[in-house]
């Protein structure tokens, strides 16, 4: 059989037989790498007759509970049998910690769980798990890398679910490349996708992150499996958030928030209590906005520093925030409202460390650069939120009702939001709101 050499590159898998400097496809620099590929031999296939969609029968899947009500959120209601799960997180952020305890709950439910390592050793595990207090005599903990032996013990244990920590580690003999290269992440992946569905186990994949934070290895392993989830938290910050970025038994962006501590990571059920923990009261700069991770609401401060520049050129900085949605927003406060903002430094903070794309957050940050540019504080029990357009006007955002309902259980008096949101209001509650129509409209009300 005859070996040929392709060059594959590990962003997105595009194949070319010479090496580029720039790849073709996805247009990323340095990133092919030399493989050994076997020539396939012909085979002749048989003709498979396809269903009529009416002749498929639907059934409902069946989910095993983990017993941890945030994830068991994010999965749309659990894990689903027969399904690839594939989560990934930078370092130590707390993915074989979850995982560990995702095995204690089912565990304790009598079902068997097959833990995979390729990067730890089983008395590692053991002291990881000794100190999350994991007691449960249901899972099996096996140290190796060799696929062919993986699908062996796999087939003989036949557990209900499989953990492999990680998928870059693992390899097949039959392949001429070393472990975390793209034919060996691929073809690892594909294997345990056939295992899955034909065994009906449900298996849950670690990958590695890149320092962008992107998924290391090709992109044609997010798309062959099931559900991608991504831890994602601060390294300063005790939170961490599970968000599901790819869902095909459910919903996606759904989000779970947890508290890593000492015996593993804790569910937070009111992340906006956490989130607003600790609010200064009656201070300039401050104000409270809610946006929505999938179909949560979650209230969040907004906070600016507005303070005349020592330089020529004034200092604009983000955190949390598109850069350059907060510079639009500045220029159009000088435009629309008069504010003289060309010789003062302005920082802008999500606070507790929460990244937001979200649009409906615009009239929050505008109101709290107001607020610190006059250095008046605004009511601390007022929330804002709204879309801020290039003229000025405030358009309306998706979900009104829901972030009036959640600042109303926090014990929020006021409301501002857009005048085309008030005829989607019914149930609110005690709490006052005033519509506006463009950013005068809000600034003369806050300020």
């Amino acid at each position: 059989m005859k070996l040929k050499s392709v060059y594959v590159c590990s962003e997105c898998g595009h194949e070319t037989p010479k090496w580029f400097g720039k790849c073709p496809s996805c247009e990323n620099y340095n990133t092919f790498v030399e493989e050994v590929v076997e020539k396939e031999k012909k085979v002749n296939y048989n003709f498979k007759k396809p269903e009529s969609l009416k002749e498929i029968k639907s059934m409902s899947e069946n989910r095993i509970s983990t017993k941890i009500a945030e994830l068991d959120r994010v999965l749309s209601g659990g894990i689903v049998e027969g399904s690839l799960i594939l989560v990934g997180g930078d370092p130590g952020i707390g993915k074989s910690t979850l995982l560990l305890q995702i095995c204690q709950s089912i565990g304790d439910s009598g079902k068997d769980i097959l833990y995979v390592s390729g990067e730890e050793s089983n008395r590692q595990i053991k002291l990881r798990a000794e100190r999350l207090s994991i007691t449960t005599e249901k899972l099996l903990i096996l140290s190796e890398t060799n696929i062919g032996i993986i699908e062996e013990s796999i087939r003989k244990v036949n557990p209900k679910l499989v953990i492999i920590d990680s998928i870059q580690t693992m390899f097949r003999e039959e392949i001429a490349s070393v472990p975390g290269s793209v034919s060996q992440v691929r073809e690892s992946t594909q294997t345990f996708m056939k295992i899955a569905k034909s065994l009906n186990i449900s298996i849950i994949i670690v990958g590695h992150v890149t320092k962008e934070g992107a998924l290391a290895g090709p992109k044609v392993l997010e798309h062959m499996v099931d559900t991608v989830l991504y831890f994602e938290g601060e390294k300063g910050m005790s939170y961490r958030i599970i968000r599901a970025v790819k869902n095909r038994f459910g919903s996606t962006n759904e989000i779970g928030v947890f508290e890593m501590k000492e015996k593993g990571l804790v569910e937070i059920k009111n992340p906006s209590e956490y989130m607003l923990l600790g609010r200064p009261l009656g201070v300039p700069g401050s104000s409270v906005t809610c946006n929505i991770e999938g179909t949560r609401p979650i209230l969040t401060e907004i906070q600016a520093l507005v303070c005349p520049t020592s330089f020529g050129m004034p200092r604009r900085m983000a955190s949390g925030l598109d850069y350059n949605r907060v510079v639009m927003l500045m220029a159009v406060l000088e435009k629309r409202a008069g504010l003289a903002l060309g010789t003062y430094d302005s920082y802008v903070n999500v606070a507790g460390g929460l990244k937001i794309t979200e649009t409906s957050i615009d009239a929050a940050v505008v109101a709290s650069i107001l607020s610190s540019y006059k250095n008046k504080f605004i009511d601390p029990y007022l929330m804002v939120f709204g879309e801020v357009g290039l003229t000025g006007e405030i358009r309306a955002v998706p979900m009104a009702e829901k972030r009036v309902a959640e600042a109303g259980k926090l014990g929020f008096k006021k409301c501002v939001l857009p005048k085309a949101n008030v005829k989607s209001l019914k149930n609110i509650g005690d709490i006052e709101i005033k519509a506006v129509n463009n950013i005068v409209e809000l600034l003369e009300f806050i300020i």
